[in-house]
């Protein structure tokens, strides 16, 4: 879980997690400035804290990495935010252990349920557009790629180059275009959309800099996959998370 100022819905979160299947539960605090270390060692939480801000991209870069040094073969990561339900856990968990993908994301789009669970309709709009732009461009057929609930394989942390990706929001852009870049399989299952005050957000401009840099991303990955260019995050020998 990467948090960020998220005191008032960790333990919400914490208590749904079917902690019958999940192993380790890892929390990396970036720099928040609540409770949210608190109330994550009160629970028991494996907490880990940058000691100042570093961004939404590098705070996931040390949970992955926490995670593999842990000898995790599945690893979910879930917003510690309550916008997206624990309970999908065990689907996506099943997904990648029955070896039918490599990588599950939770798609607010599927069950066409977005907008009724509150999300801002300028959300939706730029949503579907840019998920349309990054599936032509780069041949795909997902539903949603701006998701932040994720589940990789240990082989996907392994092989991609997560460490060549920005420290910013579009760090998740760029993670599941390397997955599938390299060859992954990417399954999806539906998720309710939860939209509160508590729950975390960016602002107009930020999604304005985050959907520009989603289109870059893609530009890249067509370019990449002609010949035409190379960019670190999609060569094999790009910096990548230790394993152990």
């Amino acid at each position: 879980m990467p948090a960020y100022n998220a005191e008032k819905t960790l333990e919400k979160t914490y208590n749904e997690i079917p902690k019958d299947i999940v192993d380790e539960i890892i929390l990396t605090d970036d720099a928040s400035q609540d409770r949210t270390v608190e109330i994550s060692k009160r629970l028991s939480i494996k907490t880990f804290v940058h000691d100042q801000n570093k961004g939404y991209g590098a705070n996931q870069k040390t949970c992955y990495q926490e995670a593999l040094k842990l000898g995790s073969d599945i690893i979910i990561m879930l917003h510690p935010d309550y916008q997206y339900t624990p309970k999908l856990i065990i689907a996506m968990a099943s997904m990648i252990s029955s070896n039918l993908v490599d990588s599950v994301i939770a798609s607010r789009i599927l069950g066409n349920q977005a907008i009724a669970g509150g999300m801002p309709v300028y959300k939706y709009i730029s949503n579907r557009f840019l998920t349309f732009t990054e599936n032509l461009i780069i041949g795909q057929k997902l539903s949603e790629y701006h998701t932040g609930y994720r589940a990789f394989s240990r082989k996907v942390l392994e092989t991609v180059p997560i460490l060549e990706n920005s420290d910013d929001f579009v760090f998740d852009n760029q993670m599941l275009l390397q997955t599938l870049y390299f060859g992954f399989q990417v399954g999806e299952v539906s998720c309710p959309a939860k939209y509160f005050d508590e729950a975390s957000s960016i602002n107009f401009s930020r999604s304005v800099e985050y959907g520009l840099g989603v289109l870059g991303t893609a530009a890249q990955y067509y370019l990449c996959k002609k010949g035409l260019s190379k960019n670190p995050i999609f060569q094999a020998n790009g910096k990548k998370l230790l394993s152990s």
